[in-house]
């Protein structure tokens, strides 16, 4: 048999050695970018609290049950406080049927609230955290028994032309079941309301005087 020279057959030996380092190296990569095609991306987080939320500003929730707008049946009252800072925020004045149907909605100021504080106060001026707990406490009288009044419109009182119309008022009348809800914004707005059977609304009544 011929014998190939020494030097022949090493160099054989190391293209053996090279193009077999050479085709796992190849595969290697190969895997390496099939894996990171193949890997499922991290799912978004959707369950995460988000940063800002409608809750994060709600500082003060006052509700109360009351018939208004069906005899027998309660509606919610709701005032909410929202804002960086009870100064300066804004409050949410809400009456909810029984079916959960907004019915009347009206939006109101820290300032509203914080007005009538003068006829109170012994000095010239009142302190921030005084201002804040008067309002706070305007809030948890907002709906106090007695600014509930049956019946709507009493007996005494007479139409005058205004916002409620001759019919609207005829009816309320005739109805002695009929609930009024009386609070104050500002110093002297003393303004009062009740549910219109007649309009099937809510009807903003003459005011109650100071």
């Amino acid at each position: 048999m011929t014998r190939l020279p020494a030097f022949l057959a090493l160099l054989a030996l190391a293209s053996a050695c090279s193009t077999s380092d050479s085709s796992q190296t190849t595969a290697a990569a190969g895997t390496s970018a099939d894996s990171a095609a193949t890997k499922p991306l991290e799912p978004l987080d959707t369950t995460r609290a988000s940063a800002v939320t409608p809750q994060t500003d709600t500082l003060k929730v006052v509700r109360q049950r009351h018939v208004f707008s069906a005899p027998g049946t309660p509606d919610m009252f709701t005032v909410v406080l929202r804002g960086q800072s009870v100064l300066n925020g804004e409050v949410t004045f809400t009456i909810t049927d029984a079916a959960g149907q907004t019915i009347f909605r009206e939006m109101l100021s820290p300032a509203d609230l914080e007005a009538s504080m003068v006829y109170e106060m012994k000095s010239a001026t009142a302190t921030q955290a005084e201002r804040e707990a008067f309002v706070r406490r305007r809030l948890d009288t907002f709906f106090a028994e007695q600014n509930f009044h049956r019946p709507a419109l009493g007996p005494q009182e007479t139409y005058a032309p205004g916002d409620l119309d001759r019919a609207t008022w005829d009816d309320l009348r005739k109805r002695p079941d009929a609930v009024s809800f009386h609070y104050l914004v500002g110093k002297e707005d003393r303004r009062r309301i009740a549910w219109s059977p007649l309009k099937k609304q809510v009807a903003r009544l003459p005011g109650f005087g100071g």
